[in-house]
């Protein structure tokens, strides 16, 4: 089947819905992490390894559902995003102990990976002469989602209402999408199921592409690993963290939205580099800012993560096609992994940094604000690492003429 130019349309709508429902899962979830901790009793490193099961199942759909794009296509992965989404909305809703919202939220992280291994190659494959910058404008919709997420946790937070709602405020944008998937035709995917997931995998072995895995893990540690920790991080900045997850994601939605001349001008090399070098001078200055100064930092921050999910995916569509879908999903999985291994480490780190601090200050609010500003200069080393990998990363390209 051929796609019209209507029907690729309608495809790349259904995607960002469905993208949406995966930053609203990410942002509700970070703005109820106080009520969690409260109703369920919780420490923050039992709160990381709940946060750690979105980022596990993610890359497990991911890599799954690379392996099987060639044969299944992007519209059973889909379903299969859909349905789990629903199941782990629900029995979040219904958890009743740790284990339950272990689970639950393991289920909805492998419902995001879905949405991602199923998106991100159907989107090279729709608009093939523009895979980079319209990978930008499907990612839009993650810090949209995001946007949207925390002003929804807010409001209803400050109403009173439970955090069971908020999560099942999430099933509308849900059934949304799953019935735009199943109303819409896709397109066919390679015929030659054997040689194109064979010659997938020869193209990962190559040195450019196992690199860029590394960063990969790197740049989302940047970005998710400290959104997702930000209403505990910042509680006691003197600044609303829900409000400042919002300003973050509505910064980066605009700027991934006119991604295109930024990236046809820098170079997708160029953008990363300058990406890690904004990264690393937000979250230190978030590290040492309070009040009002809060905000322009994590307006640097947003700045600085903006481009680095879509631009790494769009990088290896652009310079490493011949990894296809199989690549793309294992890229993205290898930086959720990343975060899910992650999570429960900053977790420790913020249950010890309070700690300590306690031992200094008797005071609880000074306690939280040092715990927070000492984990966010943990944080600051990893874009710092970016810096070094992305300049030589850049300095090899020009010398090969950034040829594609």
């Amino acid at each position: 089947m051929t796609t019209t130019s209507n029907s690729a349309s309608l495809l790349f709508r259904a995607c960002c819905i469905a993208l949406t429902v995966t930053a609203m899962t990410f942002a509700i979830r970070a703005g109820i992490l106080s009520q969690l901790s409260a109703d369920f009793g919780l420490s923050d490193g039992q709160l990381g390894w709940v946060n750690s099961m979105a980022f596990l199942g993610f890359p497990v759909a991911m890599m799954i559902g690379g392996g099987l794009y060639n044969k299944f296509g992007a519209k059973k992965l889909l379903i299969t995003a859909f349905i789990c989404h629903l199941l782990g909305l629900i029995l979040t809703i219904t958890a009743v102990n740790f284990w339950g919202l272990i689970i639950s939220t393991f289920f909805i992280g492998f419902a995001n990976g879905a949405v991602e291994a199923g998106c991100n190659p159907l989107i090279t494959q729709l608009y093939k002469d523009n895979k980079t910058t319209m990978l930008n404008r499907f990612h839009v919709w993650f810090p949209g989602g995001i946007v949207i997420g925390a002003i929804i946790s807010k409001l209803m937070t400050d109403a009173g209402l439970s955090w069971q709602l908020q999560i099942a405020v999430m099933l509308i944008p849900t059934a949304v999408y799953g019935f735009m998937v199943f109303k819409q035709q896709f397109p066919q995917v390679h015929q030659d199921l054997s040689a194109s997931t064979m010659s997938n995998i020869k193209a990962m072995t190559q040195p450019l592409f196992i690199f860029m895995l590394v960063c990969m893990t790197l740049t989302t540690t940047t970005e998710l690993g400290t959104q997702q920790w930000i209403d505990r991080i910042l509680s006691a900045s003197g600044a609303s963290p829900m409000l400042i997850m919002a300003m973050i994601t509505g910064v980066m939605a605009v700027g991934r939205y006119f991604a295109g001349p930024i990236i046809h001008r820098f170079n997708p090399v160029g953008v990363l580099l300058a990406s890690a070098v904004i990264s690393t001078a937000g979250i230190y200055c978030l590290s040492i800012a309070t009040g009002s100064a809060v905000y322009f930092s994590a307006l640097l921050f947003a700045v600085g993560v903006t481009y680095f999910w879509p631009t790494m995916i769009g990088f290896i569509a652009e310079y490493i096609p011949n990894t296809g879908a199989l690549g793309l999903s294992i890229m993205g999985g290898a930086g959720m992994f990343a975060v899910s291994l992650w999570n429960p480490i900053i977790g420790q780190w913020i249950d010890g940094a309070r700690s300590a601090a306690l031992l200094k200050t008797n005071n609880v609010v000074d306690a939280e604000l040092l715990a927070g500003q000492s984990v966010l200069s943990n944080l600051t080393v990893f874009p710092m690492i970016l810096i070094v990998a992305f300049a030589l990363l850049y300095l090899s390209m020009k010398k090969r003429g950034f040829e594609k």
